[in-house]
């Protein structure tokens, strides 16, 4: 007589050691959602650069009306702002992410024009989620 197929052991094996991967494979999965929506918002804000570059070269003073293209304050990622209290320099684009995991939800990104020092990167979400080159202000989670 041959048997074929698994055995009921073979299968529950099997089931363990999906459940084992799992429990590891889970939480790190959602640590690069979250990164991925940290790193698509600062890529959002740091197109708008060159844009608020442009409006101080013309004399003007950056509002979100005239960085953001099209004056559109909110993307998929992003709800924007933009702050520049003259048009001779100092000023700032933030990016306050929505539409992300819950470890980074209603966290921000912001990039500080400095008219000596040029641009920096500083955000409110943990360690753990900033990207390479932006500094964090929170603690990792």
């Amino acid at each position: 007589m041959n048997q074929k197929g698994f055995t009921l052991i073979e299968l529950l094996i099997v089931v363990a050691i999906i459940g084992i991967l799992a429990t590891f494979a889970l939480p790190m999965y959602s640590k690069y959602q979250a990164r991925a929506s940290v790193t698509a918002g600062l890529a959002e804000i740091s197109a708008m650069k060159v844009s608020f570059e442009d409006v101080i070269n013309q004399g003007d003073t950056p509002t979100t009306g005239n960085v953001v293209p099209g004056g559109e304050a909110s993307t998929t990622n992003c709800a924007m702002t933009v702050t520049a209290p003259v048009a001779s320099g100092p000023g700032a684009i933030k990016c306050t992410l929505h539409n992300a995991p819950g470890p980074v939800q209603g966290k921000s990104i912001t990039l500080t024009r400095d008219e000596s020092k040029g641009w920096s990167c500083d955000s409110d979400v943990g360690k753990d989620y900033a990207p390479k080159g932006c500094g964090s202000s929170a603690k990792s989670a």
